[in-house]
Parts: C-alpha cells; structure tokens; sequence
C-alpha cells in the first residue's frame, strides 16, 4: 500500500471529526439561543407579577406619585390624557406595610371577600370533579350514537365562551328563583363540560384489558370506577382541578351578573374596579390573592405534569 493510499483513510477520519465538532459546535449555539430567549419570555412575563408584590410594600404616597396619572380623572369622571411617562419602580424608597395593615387588619370586607371567593369556588372544583369523574366513566365504559351525541355537545358548550351562555344562565337561574344566591354560581360551575371532556379523553386512554382482567376477578361498575380508573386518573383530575380553580378563582362576570348584593362578590370583582383611591390596596390585595393560586400550581405542578404525559396507565 502505497503512502498516498495509507493518507486516505486518515483525511477520511479527519473529516468526520471536523462534521461532528460542527454539529456538536451548531448544536450547542442553538441551546443557548433557545435558552436565552426562553430566559427572556420567562423574565418577560414574571415582570408584571414581581412588580405588583414589590409595589405591594410601597407606602401610599409614593404609590400615588408613582402611578397616580394612570388613575387620574376629569371633573366629569372621565379618564385624563397622561402627558407623562409613567415611573414603574420595583425596588420601593421605603418598606412599608401598612397595605397589608389595612387590608388584613384595619378593612375586614376584604377578607370578607377573599373567604367569599373561597365559598364559591371551593364546592365548585370538589362537585365539578365528582360529577366529570361519574360521567367521564360512563361515556368510557358505554359507547353508542345518543351517547356520542351527548358527549359530542358538550365539546361545543365547552368550546363556547361563557359570555355566550351568560344570558341564558341568568334566565334558568331566575326560573329557578336562584338569582342572587350562591347557587347561581354554583349550578352552572358544578356542571361545566370542560373537566368531563378533559377526563373523558383521558379515561378512554386506559387499556380495556385492565378492565376485562378486574370483571373476570368479580369486581362491579363502582369496584372499577373507584379502584382502577380513579387511581390511574389522578394526574388528570389533579389537572383539572388546578386548570379548574384558577379560572374560577378569576371570574368576575358571574357574579356581576347573577348576583346582585355586593357583600356575596368575591375579591377579583373587587381588583376589577380598582380607584385612585386604592391604587396601593389594589397592590395588596392582588399579591394576596396571588398566594391561593401559585400554592395550588406549585403543590400540583408534579400532578399537571403528570397529567399531561400519562397515558392511561402507560408514560409516554
């Protein structure tokens, strides 16, 4: 073998070698990219709620001076042009607790409110999931055309807005004399179609063989639903109850509407009409308001996951 013929195999590998470092070299780069900019989404987006909980121990004065503009009116009430840049401070002057003071302390019809939202939304997410886990099961276990159709309009009432079923809520809950009183919230959020259909798809994920196997060993209907599909549900339903309590906890048109004595409303009715004169209480409440919340996603964040990437008693 000649010299030129030995220097082939070598040029050979030494090519290899520089296409790999370069995709190793190109690989690395888009990392970084793909790190840099989900760093700044990310800082993009926690912005806003660092700013409230920073704002939420600034003193009343320098709140006003800060933002005051924003929330300034004319002598008709009507909203004033703001002629200069608004100063968005995060580190306040002085820490000062005295919104939390009054919020917790000096003003109890905020804490009435806070318990108000609690009232609400707590049988809500508890029924709501015991009635999609009861038809979730029933959907699964028996098929046909009406059922079809019945699971086939809930998607579309789920796929609504709830400002389209708004109107007829208020005329079934007058028809009921439910009209300001807590089941004209209740009713229509315990039956809501989207943690059925949520757990319906994830239900039908669970192998029949699992099913078949535990009728042969005797068990009945309420044996599976409470000893097979509940146990291999619970990242679902833990899931749904997050995505559930959230966006109840949120609401403000159901009870502006339905309900009609301010002292049932919950705390986000509350942070929806915020005044120039509770600019630094708005800061307050809000960071309280926060807490149930970022509790609830950080404690089931595992399960959400969980949620998400379990199939029906095999991970994906």
């Amino acid at each position: 073998m000649t010299e030129k013929e030995k220097a082939i195999p070598t040029a050979k590998a030494g090519v290899r070698r520089n296409e790999i470092r370069r995709r190793r070299i190109w690989s690395g780069t888009k990392v970084a990219i793909a790190t840099v900019m989900a760093a700044f989404f990310a800082v993009l987006f926690l912005m806003p709620i660092v700013l409230t909980i920073t704002n939420s121990f600034m003193s009343a004065s320098e709140i006003s001076a800060n933002y005051g503009s924003v929330f300034a009116t004319n002598a008709n009430g009507g909203k004033v042009y703001i002629s200069e840049k608004v100063n968005l401070k995060f580190i306040p002057d002085l820490v000062s607790f005295s919104q939390y003071a009054t919020v917790l302390l000096k003003s109890p019809d905020y804490l009435l409110k806070f318990w108000n939202s609690v009232i609400l939304v707590g049988p809500i997410v508890l029924f709501q999931l015991l009635v999609a886990t009861l038809a979730s099961y029933g959907f699964t276990r028996y098929r046909g055309r009406i059922r079809e159709i019945i699971f086939f309009s809930y998607i579309i009432l789920m796929l609504m807005p709830y400002q389209v079923t708004l109107v007829p809520n208020y005329l079934v809950s007058d028809w009921l004399s439910i009209l300001d009183t807590r089941w004209a919230i209740w009713l229509p959020g315990i039956f809501s179609p989207f943690a059925v259909f949520l757990l319906t798809k994830f239900m039908r994920r669970i192998p029949t063989s699992v099913i078949e196997a535990a009728q042969i060993d005797g068990a009945g209907e309420w044996q599976i639903y409470r000893k097979i599909c509940m146990p291999l549900c619970k990242g679902a339903i833990c899931s749904a109850a997050i995505l559930v309590f959230i966006d109840y906890w949120n609401m403000v048109e159901q009870p502006l509407i339905l309900l009609k004595d301010e002292q049932m409303y919950p705390l986000s009715v509350f942070l929806s009409k915020i005044n120039a004169g509770e600019i630094g209480l708005a800061f307050a409440v809000a960071t309280i308001y926060m807490v149930p919340s970022l509790l609830i996603f950080l404690y089931g964040e595992e399960y959400l996951v969980d949620g998400i990437t379990y199939q029906g008693g095999i991970k994906g």
